[in-house]
């Protein structure tokens, strides 16, 4: 059984506040979650996406106040790219450099045009037009207009040192087909209309390792329909002597994590709940969310975390 495409993509921030910043007012994605990392309750973990951060739009950070500067290297993901319409590449272009978020040289990849830029911590971003716009839930609050909002993900670009293991993966356990080779770069995408259908293998070889920290990217996570899907999957990978954990309970969604011999952390992650299940669709984001088994400590929880603003005057732009 072939997943859909991407589920989320989780990074590293240090700077919470910015973060919301740059994600809500210049890109004009919704925080859609404020909750805490569960693995590390300390921290925040933000979710950003449309409406209501259905899967393929949704991208996540973990707030890790400490982190050094991250640079991207060998078995990283070195980009994630946003859909936008074919007719919006000159709005996102004045945008993002009013906005003073400089935009590369347009370039063309497999006969689109990527707008490639840097978030305010480091992380490569890139917008690619796209004639077969997914479906997403638009978010009314967005600053940006209807027409030229972000689609949620086009897909990721991974660096590595080989490939052949990790299209192995994607081939003959997560479905992916083959889109051809330009350069260094291998495309693969799964069929359908689903946001975040692409992942682009880089060959990087005699290429350094990175530096972990903020703007890096933790894990990269695929859609499971099911339950027995992502059994399913877990098996097939650890038929394959790749270590996989157990499924384990993220409250959103159920995980199950494993470390891809070329390096990059990928996650399944199913559907199903969303993030609906704790809060109402037109309230998601604004408060602090905590799973059952973490609501006891919500006191000194929040005493750990630092001040942040969710909400801003929407100006939406012409």
């Amino acid at each position: 059984m072939k997943t859909a495409g991407l589920h989320h993509i989780t990074a590293v921030t240090r700077d919470p506040q910015t973060n919301i910043d740059f994600y809500q007012q210049v890109l004009g994605q919704r925080l859609v979650k404020t909750t805490i990392n569960f693995d590390d309750p300390g921290t925040y973990h933000l979710y950003y996406g449309d409406y209501t951060g259905i899967p393929g739009t949704a991208m996540t950070f973990f707030g890790w106040l400490r982190s050094v500067q991250g640079k991207v290297g060998i078995g990283e993901t070195q980009a994630v790219a946003y859909t936008i319409p074919q007719n919006s590449l000159s709005f996102w272009n004045a945008r993002l450099k009013q906005l003073g978020f400089s935009p590369m040289h347009v370039e063309s990849r497999f006969g689109q045009e990527v707008i490639p830029f840097i978030d305010p911590e480091g992380m490569r971003l890139e917008l690619i037009t796209d004639e077969n716009l997914p479906h997403i839930e638009p978010w009314q609050g967005s600053p940006i207009p209807q027409e030229h909002e972000l689609r949620g993900f086009y897909g990721v670009s991974l660096w590595l040192d080989e490939v052949e293991t990790t299209t192995r993966i994607l081939t003959d356990v997560l479905g992916y087909e083959s889109g051809g080779q330009e350069g260094d770069r291998y495309r693969f995408s799964v069929p359908g209309n689903a946001p975040g259908r692409v992942v682009d293998l880089v060959h990087k070889p005699n290429t350094a390792a990175g530096i972990f920290g903020a703007s890096s990217v933790h894990h990269i996570a695929f859609r499971a329909s099911s339950d027995e899907h992502q059994l399913e999957i877990q098996q097939q990978v650890r038929k394959m002597g790749i270590q996989a954990t157990q499924v384990i309970e993220r409250h959103y969604f159920r995980s199950v994590y494993f470390r891809t011999p070329g390096g990059v952390l990928f996650e399944i992650a199913t559907d199903q709940p969303g993030f609906t299940v704790d809060e109402s669709a037109e309230n998601l984001g604004q408060t602090l969310v905590l799973p059952p088994w973490l609501e006891p400590r919500r006191e000194a929880i929040e005493a750990n975390l630092p001040a942040i603003r969710r909400s801003f005057p929407i100006e939406v732009t012409s």
